[in-house]
């Protein structure tokens, strides 16, 4: 029974921990996207865009796990930026296809390297090895609640930024 007991407060001690660095990172990581105007769903998004080409509407809902209300704002300021292009799709034009612009794929690229170093700030204390044994257990934790395109090295910050209003 001790030993159960033990268990179940590093348990906590590591959730704490878990929720402690992600505060820490989202934090720097909003501070890193502010400069270039992106909010961490904005770059979530066109990362998406990016990983899985051109979509319908539905499908980068769908990917986003976002509500059609708040996905259509979302887009509305990625077009507006010209960061995405959503056209009707020819073979329904009920539904639109959404699309990362040159001018998105420039901003992305930027971000993540600025993301980057945030990351290298965050783990700093750990070796190449040991970051990805980290990312490896965390996927495993997660179970598949992330979208694939969080899993990629270019969006690692993602799961990290998961508060980001929607």
């Amino acid at each position: 029974m001790a030993s159960r007991t033990a268990t179940a407060a590093v348990t906590r001690q590591s959730l704490l921990l878990i929720s402690h660095l992600a505060r820490l990172a989202q934090r720097d990581s909003e501070a890193a996207l502010d400069p270039a105007g992106l909010r961490p769903r904005q770059l979530i998004a066109l990362n998406v865009l990016r990983d899985q080409g051109a979509t319908t509407q539905g499908a980068l809902g769908e990917a986003l796990r976002l509500d059609p209300s708040n996905l259509v704002g979302l887009l509305n300021e990625l077009e507006e930026r010209a960061l995405l292009e959503r056209r009707r799709d020819p073979d329904d034009r009920r539904r639109h296809i959404v699309e990362l612009s040159d001018a998105g794929r420039r901003a992305l690229m930027r971000a993540e390297r600025d993301l980057l170093s945030v990351q290298d700030e965050i783990l700093g204390a750990l070796d190449e090895d040991e970051r990805a044994t980290l990312h490896a257990l965390l996927l495993r934790a997660a179970g598949g609640r992330v979208p694939s395109s969080a899993c990629t090295e270019a969006a690692h910050a993602e799961g990290l930024l998961a508060g980001d209003p929607a």
